[in-house]
Protein backbone atom coordinates (compact mmCIF):
# COMPACT_ATOMS: atom_id res chain seq x y z
CA UNK A 1 0.00 0.00 0.00
CA UNK A 2 1.28 3.28 -1.11
CA UNK A 3 2.20 5.45 2.00
CA UNK A 4 -0.14 8.93 2.60
CA UNK A 5 1.49 12.24 1.60
CA UNK A 6 1.12 14.62 5.04
CA UNK A 7 -1.33 16.29 3.53
CA UNK A 8 -3.46 13.46 2.63
CA UNK A 9 -3.16 12.55 6.04
CA UNK A 10 -4.34 15.72 7.52
CA UNK A 11 -7.48 15.50 5.16
CA UNK A 12 -8.28 11.77 6.20
CA UNK A 13 -8.28 13.37 10.01
CA UNK A 14 -10.24 16.39 8.99
CA UNK A 15 -12.70 13.84 7.49
CA UNK A 16 -12.86 11.61 10.30
CA UNK A 17 -12.93 14.05 12.94
CA UNK A 18 -16.21 15.99 10.96
CA UNK A 19 -18.01 12.65 10.18
CA UNK A 20 -17.40 11.58 13.88
CA UNK A 21 -19.82 14.13 14.86
CA UNK A 22 -22.52 13.14 12.85
CA UNK A 23 -22.13 9.20 12.98
CA UNK A 24 -20.48 6.54 14.61
CA UNK A 25 -17.09 5.67 12.90
CA UNK A 26 -17.19 2.31 10.80
CA UNK A 27 -14.77 -0.14 11.43
CA UNK A 28 -13.07 1.18 8.37
CA UNK A 29 -12.96 4.80 9.50
CA UNK A 30 -11.26 3.68 12.53
CA UNK A 31 -8.75 2.00 10.47
CA UNK A 32 -7.94 5.00 8.27
CA UNK A 33 -7.37 7.33 11.21
CA UNK A 34 -5.59 5.16 12.63
CA UNK A 35 -3.08 4.63 9.47
CA UNK A 36 -3.39 8.36 9.61
CA UNK A 37 -1.78 8.61 12.98
CA UNK A 38 -5.12 10.21 14.50
CA UNK A 39 -3.74 10.22 18.37
CA UNK A 40 -5.82 13.41 18.71
CA UNK A 41 -4.12 17.11 19.41
CA UNK A 42 -1.00 17.52 21.32
CA UNK A 43 -0.02 20.01 23.99
CA UNK A 44 1.51 23.06 22.29
CA UNK A 45 0.31 22.09 18.56
CA UNK A 46 -0.15 24.82 16.55
CA UNK A 47 -3.37 24.51 13.90
CA UNK A 48 -5.85 26.88 11.92
CA UNK A 49 -9.66 27.35 12.81
CA UNK A 50 -12.60 29.38 12.43
CA UNK A 51 -14.68 31.01 14.93
CA UNK A 52 -17.72 29.36 15.66
CA UNK A 53 -19.18 31.35 18.67
CA UNK A 54 -17.97 34.52 20.92
CA UNK A 55 -20.09 34.38 24.03
CA UNK A 56 -20.01 34.59 27.72
CA UNK A 57 -16.35 35.46 27.87
CA UNK A 58 -15.42 32.69 25.92
CA UNK A 59 -14.29 32.74 21.91
CA UNK A 60 -15.35 28.97 20.12
CA UNK A 61 -13.05 27.87 17.50
CA UNK A 62 -14.04 24.73 15.17
CA UNK A 63 -10.24 22.99 14.22
CA UNK A 64 -11.97 19.72 13.15
CA UNK A 65 -11.38 18.12 16.50
CA UNK A 66 -14.58 16.19 18.21
CA UNK A 67 -15.65 19.28 19.87
CA UNK A 68 -14.67 23.18 18.99
CA UNK A 69 -11.58 24.55 20.91
CA UNK A 70 -12.21 26.93 23.48
CA UNK A 71 -10.52 30.13 24.91
CA UNK A 72 -11.58 31.42 27.83
CA UNK A 73 -10.62 32.85 31.72
CA UNK A 74 -6.89 34.25 31.61
CA UNK A 75 -6.83 33.24 28.12
CA UNK A 76 -9.46 35.42 27.08
CA UNK A 77 -9.06 38.06 28.93
CA UNK A 78 -5.29 38.40 27.77
CA UNK A 79 -6.67 38.81 24.19
CA UNK A 80 -9.79 40.64 24.88
CA UNK A 81 -8.71 43.45 22.55
CA UNK A 82 -7.72 41.21 19.55
CA UNK A 83 -11.37 40.30 20.30
CA UNK A 84 -13.02 42.81 19.79
CA UNK A 85 -12.19 43.14 16.07
CA UNK A 86 -13.35 39.27 15.03
CA UNK A 87 -16.26 38.43 13.78
CA UNK A 88 -18.12 34.84 13.43
CA UNK A 89 -16.13 32.54 10.37
CA UNK A 90 -12.81 34.12 10.63
CA UNK A 91 -9.81 32.10 10.52
CA UNK A 92 -7.51 32.50 13.21
CA UNK A 93 -4.29 30.74 14.26
CA UNK A 94 -4.33 28.48 17.73
CA UNK A 95 -2.26 26.82 19.70
CA UNK A 96 -3.76 23.35 21.90
CA UNK A 97 -3.13 24.13 25.62
CA UNK A 98 -5.13 21.38 26.85
CA UNK A 99 -6.11 18.84 24.17
CA UNK A 100 -8.75 17.30 26.30
CA UNK A 101 -9.73 18.30 29.90
CA UNK A 102 -11.81 16.30 32.57
CA UNK A 103 -15.49 18.15 30.33
CA UNK A 104 -13.83 16.85 27.28
CA UNK A 105 -13.13 20.40 26.17
CA UNK A 106 -10.14 21.78 23.83
CA UNK A 107 -9.09 24.43 25.37
CA UNK A 108 -6.63 27.33 23.21
CA UNK A 109 -4.86 30.19 23.30
CA UNK A 110 -4.68 32.78 20.70
CA UNK A 111 -1.75 34.81 21.80
CA UNK A 112 0.11 34.50 19.03
CA UNK A 113 -2.66 35.56 16.46
CA UNK A 114 -3.49 38.34 18.95
CA UNK A 115 0.86 39.65 19.31
CA UNK A 116 1.18 39.83 15.93
CA UNK A 117 -2.26 41.86 15.41
CA UNK A 118 -0.97 43.78 18.30
CA UNK A 119 2.41 45.01 17.60
CA UNK A 120 0.75 45.89 13.77
CA UNK A 121 -2.07 48.50 16.32
CA UNK A 122 0.76 50.31 17.81
CA UNK A 123 2.76 50.60 14.26
CA UNK A 124 0.03 52.19 13.13
CA UNK A 125 -0.68 54.30 16.30
CA UNK A 126 2.83 55.54 15.99
CA UNK A 127 2.37 56.51 12.55
CA UNK A 128 -0.89 58.28 12.96
CA UNK A 129 -0.19 59.80 16.30
CA UNK A 130 -3.24 58.02 17.91
CA UNK A 131 -3.83 57.92 21.48
CA UNK A 132 -3.94 54.75 23.67
CA UNK A 133 -4.98 54.37 27.18
CA UNK A 134 -2.52 52.31 29.06
CA UNK A 135 -2.49 51.58 32.79
CA UNK A 136 0.33 52.33 35.11
CA UNK A 137 1.74 49.25 36.76
CA UNK A 138 4.78 50.22 38.68
CA UNK A 139 7.85 52.29 38.85
CA UNK A 140 10.52 51.29 37.04
CA UNK A 141 14.30 52.93 36.29
CA UNK A 142 12.96 56.57 35.67
CA UNK A 143 9.61 55.96 34.62
CA UNK A 144 6.65 53.73 35.20
CA UNK A 145 5.63 50.55 33.40
CA UNK A 146 2.55 50.42 31.87
CA UNK A 147 -0.29 47.82 30.65
CA UNK A 148 -1.57 48.71 27.29
CA UNK A 149 -4.13 47.03 25.07
CA UNK A 150 -3.69 43.24 23.77
CA UNK A 151 -1.99 42.49 27.09
CA UNK A 152 1.12 44.07 26.08
CA UNK A 153 3.59 45.85 28.74
CA UNK A 154 4.94 48.98 27.88
CA UNK A 155 6.81 51.85 29.07
CA UNK A 156 6.82 55.70 30.17
CA UNK A 157 10.20 57.69 30.99
CA UNK A 158 10.23 60.30 33.62
CA UNK A 159 10.90 62.78 30.63
CA UNK A 160 7.82 61.79 28.65
CA UNK A 161 5.60 62.27 32.00
CA UNK A 162 3.80 66.31 32.08
CA UNK A 163 3.16 68.57 34.25
CA UNK A 164 -0.23 67.41 35.13
CA UNK A 165 1.62 64.56 37.06
CA UNK A 166 4.31 66.78 38.13
CA UNK A 167 7.01 64.65 36.08
CA UNK A 168 6.86 62.23 39.00
CA UNK A 169 6.24 58.62 37.29
CA UNK A 170 4.98 57.24 41.00
CA UNK A 171 1.92 59.40 40.61
CA UNK A 172 0.67 57.43 37.54
CA UNK A 173 0.83 54.18 39.40
CA UNK A 174 -2.16 52.34 39.68
CA UNK A 175 -4.37 54.81 37.07
CA UNK A 176 -5.41 54.71 33.84
CA UNK A 177 -3.22 57.21 31.83
CA UNK A 178 -3.84 58.53 27.94
CA UNK A 179 -0.32 58.16 25.89
CA UNK A 180 0.45 58.49 22.25
CA UNK A 181 3.28 55.87 20.97
CA UNK A 182 7.07 57.10 20.89
CA UNK A 183 8.60 53.69 19.82
CA UNK A 184 7.87 50.28 18.85
CA UNK A 185 10.42 47.29 18.42
CA UNK A 186 9.21 44.00 17.66
CA UNK A 187 12.65 42.53 17.79
CA UNK A 188 13.69 43.56 21.20
CA UNK A 189 10.11 43.47 22.31
CA UNK A 190 10.26 47.70 23.25
CA UNK A 191 6.95 49.56 23.27
CA UNK A 192 7.78 53.16 24.61
CA UNK A 193 4.53 55.67 25.38
CA UNK A 194 4.74 59.38 26.16
CA UNK A 195 1.75 61.27 28.34
CA UNK A 196 3.20 64.26 27.43
CA UNK A 197 2.27 64.30 23.57
CA UNK A 198 -1.07 64.09 24.88
CA UNK A 199 -1.63 66.29 27.94
CA UNK A 200 1.03 68.98 26.42
CA UNK A 201 1.54 68.55 23.12
CA UNK A 202 2.51 72.37 21.98
CA UNK A 203 5.12 72.76 25.04
CA UNK A 204 6.56 68.70 23.51
CA UNK A 205 6.75 70.71 20.23
CA UNK A 206 8.51 73.75 20.92
CA UNK A 207 10.82 71.18 23.04
CA UNK A 208 11.69 69.54 19.53
CA UNK A 209 12.61 72.64 17.96
CA UNK A 210 14.60 73.60 20.94
CA UNK A 211 16.55 70.55 20.76
CA UNK A 212 17.71 70.40 17.24
CA UNK A 213 19.01 74.03 17.89
CA UNK A 214 22.07 72.21 20.63
CA UNK A 215 25.18 71.12 19.65
CA UNK A 216 26.92 68.01 21.30
CA UNK A 217 29.36 69.06 23.42
CA UNK A 218 27.77 72.20 24.91
CA UNK A 219 28.35 73.30 28.21
CA UNK A 220 25.68 73.97 30.52
CA UNK A 221 24.09 74.99 33.70
CA UNK A 222 21.88 73.27 35.17
CA UNK A 223 19.55 72.02 38.17
CA UNK A 224 18.71 68.65 39.38
CA UNK A 225 15.33 68.04 39.77
CA UNK A 226 15.72 64.19 40.60
CA UNK A 227 17.98 61.60 41.85
CA UNK A 228 17.74 57.90 40.64
CA UNK A 229 19.83 55.18 41.95
CA UNK A 230 20.40 55.28 38.10
CA UNK A 231 21.40 58.72 37.51
CA UNK A 232 20.53 62.14 37.83
CA UNK A 233 17.72 64.25 35.69
CA UNK A 234 18.15 67.60 35.50
CA UNK A 235 16.85 70.68 33.86
CA UNK A 236 18.33 73.32 31.67
CA UNK A 237 16.17 76.36 31.95
CA UNK A 238 18.61 78.56 29.49
CA UNK A 239 21.39 78.03 26.52
CA UNK A 240 24.70 79.80 26.34
CA UNK A 241 23.05 82.88 24.95
CA UNK A 242 20.33 83.20 27.73
CA UNK A 243 17.71 82.01 25.47
CA UNK A 244 15.02 80.21 27.36
CA UNK A 245 15.04 76.49 27.10
CA UNK A 246 13.22 74.68 30.26
CA UNK A 247 14.54 71.25 28.42
CA UNK A 248 15.50 68.29 31.19
CA UNK A 249 17.48 65.27 30.44
CA UNK A 250 19.63 63.03 32.19
CA UNK A 251 22.98 62.24 33.50
CA UNK A 252 23.87 58.35 33.97
CA UNK A 253 25.38 57.16 36.17
CA UNK A 254 28.10 55.96 34.59
CA UNK A 255 28.45 59.93 33.40
CA UNK A 256 29.05 61.69 36.99
CA UNK A 257 32.52 60.66 37.40
CA UNK A 258 35.70 58.99 35.78
CA UNK A 259 36.05 56.66 38.90
CA UNK A 260 33.24 54.31 40.11
CA UNK A 261 30.16 56.24 41.81
CA UNK A 262 27.51 54.00 43.85
CA UNK A 263 25.27 55.94 45.57
CA UNK A 264 24.49 59.38 44.07
CA UNK A 265 21.96 60.35 46.96
CA UNK A 266 25.02 60.98 49.19
CA UNK A 267 26.51 63.07 46.34
CA UNK A 268 23.55 65.22 45.09
CA UNK A 269 20.37 66.96 46.26
CA UNK A 270 17.84 68.24 44.12
CA UNK A 271 17.68 71.68 43.53
CA UNK A 272 21.43 71.29 43.53
CA UNK A 273 23.23 73.81 40.30
CA UNK A 274 25.48 71.63 38.57
CA UNK A 275 27.52 72.01 34.73
CA UNK A 276 26.64 69.56 32.64
CA UNK A 277 28.01 68.80 28.92
CA UNK A 278 25.47 67.39 26.11
CA UNK A 279 26.72 64.28 24.89
CA UNK A 280 24.04 62.99 22.94
CA UNK A 281 20.18 64.41 21.68
CA UNK A 282 19.40 61.28 19.65
CA UNK A 283 15.57 60.74 19.25
CA UNK A 284 14.96 63.88 21.31
CA UNK A 285 16.13 62.70 24.34
CA UNK A 286 18.97 64.82 26.12
CA UNK A 287 22.01 63.07 27.65
CA UNK A 288 24.37 64.53 29.78
CA UNK A 289 27.95 64.23 31.77
CA UNK A 290 29.56 65.41 33.88
CA UNK A 291 32.92 63.84 33.76
CA UNK A 292 33.46 64.62 30.58
CA UNK A 293 33.85 68.54 31.71
CA UNK A 294 37.91 67.00 32.29
CA UNK A 295 39.62 65.30 30.23
CA UNK A 296 39.70 61.08 30.61
CA UNK A 297 42.72 60.46 32.80
CA UNK A 298 43.54 57.08 31.03
CA UNK A 299 44.34 59.31 27.56
CA UNK A 300 48.05 59.46 27.12
CA UNK A 301 47.98 56.52 30.09
CA UNK A 302 51.39 54.91 29.28
CA UNK A 303 53.35 58.53 28.84
CA UNK A 304 51.84 59.14 31.81
CA UNK A 305 52.62 56.45 33.90
CA UNK A 306 56.12 54.68 32.53
CA UNK A 307 56.62 51.05 33.26
CA UNK A 308 58.75 50.60 36.19
CA UNK A 309 58.24 53.86 37.79
CA UNK A 310 57.23 54.75 41.15
CA UNK A 311 54.40 56.17 42.21
CA UNK A 312 52.56 57.15 45.39
CA UNK A 313 49.07 55.67 45.54
CA UNK A 314 46.11 55.53 48.06
CA UNK A 315 44.89 51.46 49.02
CA UNK A 316 40.94 52.00 48.11
CA UNK A 317 40.10 48.36 48.40
CA UNK A 318 41.36 44.90 49.95
CA UNK A 319 39.55 41.54 48.11
CA UNK A 320 40.96 38.34 48.12
CA UNK A 321 42.46 38.30 44.47
CA UNK A 322 44.53 41.63 45.98
CA UNK A 323 44.78 45.21 46.32
CA UNK A 324 43.33 47.84 44.62
CA UNK A 325 45.38 50.99 44.64
CA UNK A 326 44.25 55.01 43.20
CA UNK A 327 46.89 56.72 41.42
CA UNK A 328 44.35 59.06 40.56
CA UNK A 329 40.83 59.87 40.16
CA UNK A 330 39.83 57.29 37.98
CA UNK A 331 43.00 55.56 37.63
CA UNK A 332 43.10 52.48 40.21
CA UNK A 333 45.79 49.41 39.48
CA UNK A 334 46.03 46.15 41.35
CA UNK A 335 48.79 44.90 43.28
CA UNK A 336 47.87 40.82 42.80
CA UNK A 337 47.61 38.42 46.04
CA UNK A 338 50.66 36.44 44.66
CA UNK A 339 53.11 39.55 44.59
CA UNK A 340 52.20 40.33 48.74
CA UNK A 341 54.64 38.56 50.69
CA UNK A 342 54.26 37.05 54.21
CA UNK A 343 53.76 39.92 56.65
CA UNK A 344 52.29 42.47 54.72
CA UNK A 345 49.08 43.73 56.16
CA UNK A 346 47.61 46.71 53.88
CA UNK A 347 44.68 48.77 55.30
CA UNK A 348 42.27 51.12 53.17
CA UNK A 349 43.01 54.74 53.11
CA UNK A 350 47.28 54.04 53.81
CA UNK A 351 49.59 55.73 51.39
CA UNK A 352 52.12 52.62 49.70
CA UNK A 353 54.59 53.21 47.05
CA UNK A 354 54.01 50.95 44.23
CA UNK A 355 55.71 50.61 40.71
CA UNK A 356 54.43 49.92 37.18
CA UNK A 357 54.41 46.55 35.97
CA UNK A 358 51.73 46.80 32.59
CA UNK A 359 49.31 48.35 31.28
CA UNK A 360 46.32 47.40 29.65
CA UNK A 361 45.04 50.52 27.94
CA UNK A 362 42.00 48.96 26.08
CA UNK A 363 40.62 47.01 29.09
CA UNK A 364 41.72 49.94 31.60
CA UNK A 365 43.86 47.70 33.40
CA UNK A 366 47.10 48.12 35.70
CA UNK A 367 49.07 45.57 36.99
CA UNK A 368 51.13 47.21 39.98
CA UNK A 369 53.79 46.31 42.61
CA UNK A 370 55.01 47.19 45.96
CA UNK A 371 58.09 48.83 46.61
CA UNK A 372 60.75 48.27 49.69
CA UNK A 373 59.34 50.52 52.62
CA UNK A 374 60.21 48.03 55.58
CA UNK A 375 63.44 46.16 55.61
CA UNK A 376 61.93 43.50 57.92
CA UNK A 377 59.49 42.39 54.78
CA UNK A 378 61.78 43.08 51.77
CA UNK A 379 59.44 43.36 48.85
CA UNK A 380 61.41 44.12 45.60
CA UNK A 381 60.37 44.98 42.31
Amino acid sequence: MAKKTKKEKKEVLTKGRAKSEKQALTMEDLLKLEEAGQLGFKKGEEVKGKITAIKNKSIYIDVGGKTDAVVSGKEFEFVKDYVADLKLGDEIEVQIKTPENDRGQILASIRGAASGYGWNYFSEKEKSGGEVTVFAKELNRGGAVVIAPFGFFGFIPGSQIGSKYDGDPDKLISKKVKVKVLEVDQAKNRLVFSERLVSEPDKVGEEVGAIENLNVDDVFEAEIVRVEPFGIFVKVAYDNNGAALDLEGLVHISEISWEKVSDLSQIFKVKDKIKIKLISKDEGRLQFSIKRLTDDPWEKIEKKYPKDKEFEGEVVRIAGFGVLVKLEIGVEGLIHISKLGGGVNLKEGEKVMVYIESIDVERRKISLGLVETDKKNIIYK
